[in-house]
């Protein structure tokens, strides 16, 4: 069965017609090719001629070829060579050839294409008809006489016609073979003449990087603002917990806050996840989606912990800082207020935070007593400061965190604006941080 199944199953019937398709394209090219021997011969029929047939085939190979550097034919190959050849798509180039290599390798897998797609065209119109016809020799006396007229009287003796059905057989399973034989032949050029160059490489090495930069600066977005909304959520409710029965108006501003800070969450998380169910290009790293400095008041007013806020501008400071610069200046302060309610004294001294738009740079600096975790806070997975460091490397600025005079110091230092490929387009070393929460 196995023979068989290789000869006439679907994936060898595929690459016939994969083969009598690339016939069917090299008839153009065979048809000028007839023209230009008819010309030359004088006016010669050149259908009625095998030499002329053949050196009009022979013409029509250099022409196909020339058609074969044309950009857009590699993506065409390539999907008939997937669909129909059974090549894995894997193995496979994507996108049109734009190097020289990749059209000259294109130009040779189309010119095999036709090449052996012509010859087993042809064979496959003219052979079954001939096979039918030696095959019912014994048993039409009518056709014997028009067909062994002129022929040799050995094909008229008995044992030539007895052999003549297994004759017609034999030609057809040799048309089926020389059709097994080519798909195969065309299947295992496919990946060497349609498979990607290094420059192809080398682009989808860059793509795959762009796409995992994205991502990662995605995975920043959620992790800032979703473990600092569970934070502030956290420590709001275990304090309402704990006097629930002797201060009903406590109670109430946590609920207030824990509602403000999750109804803030669940837009940011609706807009990130937005990003990454989106089905075309990334989404572009100038785009500042998220918060910005703008609503930092909002933030402060819901993040769980006193803030003494203060905010400085010097007199050549531009009027605006850099929509992208404002975005991650907002999740770094999110992450260390973050910090703060995980690892906090919990005491009344508040968290001093620091906003300073200088004439080139902006500055951020925040600090909070250290002391031991609030109970039922979860220890931090250890991104955030990594984090937060990145995100400033990423900008073209800095950020230290360490302990000093028994606070927790967390310093950042941003250009107020953003030159060259923006956050997240290149993918790099996290910067370093002194200390790792």
């Amino acid at each position: 069965m196995k023979p068989l199944a290789a000869l006439f199953g679907r994936r060898a019937r595929l690459r016939w017609l994969h083969l009598i398709i690339g016939g069917a394209l090299l008839m153009p090219y065979f048809l000028v090719g007839t023209v230009l021997v008819g010309m030359a011969g004088g006016g010669e029929q050149p259908f009625s001629s095998v030499s002329a047939q053949l050196v009009a085939f022979a013409l029509a190979l250099p022409m196909a070829a020339v058609t074969g550097f044309f950009a857009l034919v590699r993506p065409l190959s390539v999907a008939a060579a997937r669909d129909l050849c059974g090549v894995p798509p894997a193995l496979l180039a994507d996108g049109p050839a734009r190097t020289r290599q990749a059209r000259v390798r294109t130009a040779l897998w189309y010119t095999l294409h036709l090449a052996l797609g012509g010859i087993i065209s042809g064979a496959t119109l003219a052979l079954p008809p001939f096979a039918v016809a030696v095959t019912a020799l014994p048993f039409f006396a009518g056709l014997r006489d028009t067909w062994l007229l002129d022929g040799p009287e050995a094909l008229r003796e008995p044992w030539a016609l007895a052999l003549a059905p297994f004759a017609g057989l034999a030609m057809l399973l040799a048309l089926a073979l020389a059709a097994a034989v080519a798909g195969e032949a065309l299947a295992r050029r496919a990946p060497v003449l349609l498979g990607p160059t290094p420059e192809d490489r080398l682009a989808a090495a860059e793509r795959r990087a762009a796409d995992l930069a994205v991502r990662n600066r995605l995975a920043r977005e959620l992790h800032d603002s979703v473990g600092h909304a569970l934070s502030a959520v956290t420590l709001q409710a275990g304090a309402a917990r704990r006097v629930l029965d002797r201060d009903p108006e406590f109670v109430r501003e946590a609920l207030t806050a824990i509602e403000e800070t999750t109804r803030r969450t669940v837009g940011e998380l609706d807009s990130v996840l937005g990003l990454l169910r989106q089905d075309g290009e990334p989404a572009d790293e100038g785009t500042a989606y998220g918060p910005g400095l703008d609503a930092l008041d909002g933030l402060l007013a819901c993040c769980g912990v006193p803030v003494a806020y203060e905010r400085e501008d010097d007199p050549g400071a531009p009027g605006a800082v850099d929509p992208v610069v404002s975005r991650e200046a907002f999740r770094i302060v999110q992450e260390g207020l973050s910090n703060a309610l995980r690892h906090g004294g919990g005491g009344p001294s508040p968290v001093r935070l620091l906003i300073a738009v200088r004439e080139r740079e902006l500055e951020i600096v925040l600090e909070n007593p250290l002391g031991e975790r609030p109970a039922g806070l979860r220890p931090g997975g250890g991104h955030g400061l990594p984090g937060i460091a990145e995100r400033a490397v990423l900008l073209g600025g800095r950020a230290e965190a360490r302990a000093c005079d028994g606070v927790w110091r967390l310093a950042a230092r941003l250009p107020l604006t953003v030159a060259g490929p923006t956050p997240g387009t290149v993918p790099g070393t996290a910067g370093r941080t002194e200390g790792r929460r």
